[in-house]
């Protein structure tokens, strides 16, 4: 399952058969490219980047219990994640809901789509990232006020 947000449009410079879920589901299902560089920090949420191209990155993060993101956007950058085991709560901030993703969810995000995500499960989580272009993540209180909500 992924959803995508209103108003995300694909880029018409990217060929539609790579979709950034079906890219990240794709490094999901092939942990011989990303398991060699998997770890846990007790301190935050690991990080590192698995792929890059001129088009897009691929990264892969890890998640103990308790580990979040801040309240954050990507910019302009669109892309998609996919959770790879584990269960991970995505505060969806402009809908005012939490969701609950585990193991083989995707959800898609575009330009100023905010969230938090947060594993508030009892267990380690791994999910993969595909962002098109250049990785970046805003904290809420880096954005004007009229865009927080």
């Amino acid at each position: 399952m992924f959803a995508v947000p209103a108003g995300t449009i694909a880029s018409s410079a990217i060929a539609p058969t790579v979709h950034p879920a079906l890219i990240a589901r794709a490094y999901a299902a092939d942990r011989t490219t990303w398991a060699r560089l998997l770890r846990y920090d007790p301190d935050e949420r690991f990080a590192v980047r698995v792929a890059a191209t001129e088009e897009q990155e691929v990264w892969l993060m890890s998640w103990l219990p308790g580990q979040e993101t801040d309240d954050h956007d990507h910019g302009h950058t669109t892309g998609a994640f996919t959770i790879v085991s584990g269960t991970l709560t995505e505060h969806v901030l402009h809908r005012g809901v939490a969701l609950s993703l585990s193991a083989g969810q995707s959800r898609v995000f575009g330009p100023g789509y905010a969230h938090h995500v947060r594993n508030d499960g009892p267990d380690p989580a791994v999910s993969l990232h595909v962002y098109r272009a250049v990785r970046t993540m805003r904290s809420i209180g880096d954005r004007p006020a009229s865009l927080a909500g």
